[in-house]
């Protein structure tokens, strides 16, 4: 069993979230209870899932979930970091487009594709 950690981070101008581990079934709640809390006041969320090495249909969810969610509050979601199999997954769904697999590490509020 791999550990799965999810860790949030506020700053002035955007909200960070950092997974690491598979993102599946059991895992997937952890990341939406922590998304749900985090406050964003308008600000990006930027998701760093470059520790995911495995994401499953349950993650995907998650991330479309979490973007109709960001999009409805008129704020919007920055992935960054995506493996070759949670790319795969994205690619196989149609969803890729939604999300960025070529966006550098967090560097700055510009340093992935937001959608």
């Amino acid at each position: 069993m791999s550990t799965f950690t999810v860790v949030t981070q506020q700053h002035p101008d955007r909200a960070v979230i950092t997974v690491c581990g598979e993102m599946d079934l059991q895992t997937c709640p952890e990341l939406a209870q922590a998304a749900s809390v985090i406050a964003l006041d308008g600000k990006p969320l930027y998701l760093d899932l470059s520790g995911v090495s495995f994401m499953d249909s349950s993650g995907l969810n998650v991330l479309l979930l979490l973007h109709q969610r960001l999009h409805g509050e008129g704020s919007r979601l920055a992935i960054t970091g995506l493996q070759p199999q949670p790319a795969r997954l994205l690619q196989m769904t149609g969803a890729y487009s939604l999300f960025s697999a070529d966006a550098p590490p967090l560097a700055g509020p510009d340093a992935a594709l937001t959608v």
